[in-house]
């Protein structure tokens, strides 16, 4: 028994857990990232569970850091905004059994003085935390002021100048939101947070968009001349070229994309929103949102982009060529085509099919004619309301930490290259046509090739009308513009399949 005894009081003193108390536990993070909050300093007690500091890694994710043991801590080598390195010492907490509880309140303790006061109001304004923020980081002070600006310019365009006003007044907003500091709206815990992990991190908001234009969508005169679909092949000539100048970009100090990256820039110059949206989220989610801004606000800007294009590649005499009147669909061929286009994707490219699936189905209950509650559903309420949130979502990205980087600006200088490319391939595929077809073809409904439907398609047409009042070319552009919403969507097909 007396043997029994010391080996249980030897194991007592010599055990780890007899110096539980004494040991320092050293915290570190296992990756590089940006110190966001810190909320604790050096000799605060703390509880195990409290929250130590926030931080962002590259890729946008958020790492909470909490204390695994109760106690006070010894050191503290971090501070808002510093860059942490893998394996860095953040914090050394001194473990403690017993640590005492500060209370909070007291009836005795008297009010601070008014100065005090009103000095701790002002520390919490944004102007405060503007000032403060731009001595350590400039993408948190200035950087945040410079993209308000933006965020205005962008309700300027959407409502001064009516540049798709739908997409461009809830980016604007959400704009403004985002960068609104010590907000957090676009922070864990906020609403436009959730919106954007909920709608669009998921690719749920892109479907319904999809669903929702293809309710809208009329094939009429795709079918009527199907000679067109050529042109909205050719307009994503941009997508494949653009996806060779992402891997070029390397070459510029700071910017990294793999092909994954490249893939999903490249499908930007489709000028389809939604189908950026659903390939970035699949091949590349770091970068989802800088494509989403840059293939959203593309396509609000299409008036200002394809008319210089489309002037530069055509003579006047091609601008004012007529083309003859569209034959009358029926309504049996207009039901068929979304059948036949599904199940020519279910062979041949299961991996468009969420996309041309959800595209097909609206259009169907549009062309059936039977089911006009849903038809009128997909095309008004649905859509209306996802536009809302995914312009909000969309905006949320506006922000200055996230958008003031040379990877952002690459994509959008990319997204740029990518529309004017895909423009100028569906012009020049349609002169080229022009050239062999017994019909008469106006160069200029190629520009409708890109999937920005129906703002391609009524530029195409505003252009035709400036050179002549009586050349009307909607319904002619109208059948690239379409076909240019499915090539889009088989072009993702095909990188899906292949990455």
């Amino acid at each position: 028994m007396k043997h029994l005894l010391l080996l249980c009081l030897g194991w007592m003193l010599f055990s780890p857990l007899a110096f539980a108390g004494e040991k320092p536990v050293v915290i570190t993070l296992s990756v590089e990232a940006k110190t966001k909050y810190v909320f604790v300093q050096t000799g605060s007690i703390i509880y195990a569970g409290d929250q130590i500091a926030e931080f962002k890694t590259e890729d946008g994710n958020t790492i909470l850091l909490k204390a695994g043991v109760s106690g006070r801590v010894q050191e503290l080598d971090i501070a808002v905004h510093d860059q942490v390195l893998p394996q860095q010492v953040i914090a050394i907490i001194l473990p403690e059994k017993v640590v005492a509880e500060k209370t909070v309140g007291g009836m005795g303790k008297t009010l601070p003085d008014l100065n005090h006061l009103v000095g701790e109001l002002y520390q919490t304004t944004g102007i405060a935390t503007l000032i403060a923020n731009n001595k350590k980081d400039w993408t948190d002070g200035l950087g945040r002021v410079l993209m308000t600006l933006v965020g205005l310019l962008v309700l300027y365009l959407g409502i001064a100048k009516g540049f798709e006003p739908l997409l461009l007044v809830p980016i604007g907003f959400g704009a403004l939101l985002t960068n609104i500091p010590l907000a957090g709206i676009s922070e864990p815990g906020g609403i436009l947070y959730y919106i954007y992990h909920v709608g669009i991190l998921t690719g749920v908001f892109p479907l319904l968009i999809f669903m929702g234009v293809g309710a809208m969508t009329d094939f009429g005169p795709m079918i009527a001349n199907p000679k067109t679909i050529l042109l909205g092949a050719s307009a994503q000539l941009g997508i494949f070229a653009t996806l060779l100048g992402a891997l070029a970009l390397n070459a510029v100090p700071g910017i990294n994309f793999s092909l994954r990256d490249a893939a999903s820039i490249g499908i930007i110059g489709g000028a389809d929103g939604p189908t950026a949206i659903f390939l970035s989220s699949q091949l590349s989610p770091r970068l989802l949102g800088s494509i989403a801004v840059a293939a959203y606000s593309y396509m609000a800007l299409v008036p200002i982009i394809q008319p210089p294009i489309m002037k530069l590649l055509t003579t006047d005499a091609e601008k004012r060529i007529q083309m003859v009147q569209l034959r009358h669909v029926s309504k049996l061929e207009k039901i068929l085509l979304p059948l036949m286009v599904l199940l020519l994707c279910a062979v041949l490219l299961p991996s468009a099919a969420p996309l041309i699936g959800m595209f097909m189905l609206g259009n169907l209950a549009k062309e059936s004619g039977v089911v006009d509650r849903l038809s009128d559903t997909m095309q008004n309420s649905l859509i209306n309301i996802v536009t809302i949130f995914l312009g909000l979502a969309v905006g949320s990205k506006l922000s200055a930490d996230k958008f003031l980087n040379l990877e952002t600006l690459g994509i959008l200088l990319l997204g740029m290259i990518a529309f004017s490319i895909g423009t100028a391939g569906g012009v020049l595929m349609a002169k080229l046509m022009n050239k062999f077809s017994k019909t008469p073809i106006n160069p200029l409904i190629g520009a409708a090739g890109v999937s920005a439907v129906p703002m391609a398609a009524r530029v195409v047409n505003n252009v035709g009308l400036s050179y002549n009042n009586q050349n009307h070319l909607l319904m002619h552009a109208m059948g690239p513009n379409v076909s240019g919403v499915i090539g889009s969507a088989v072009a993702a097909g095909v990188l899906l399949a292949l990455l």
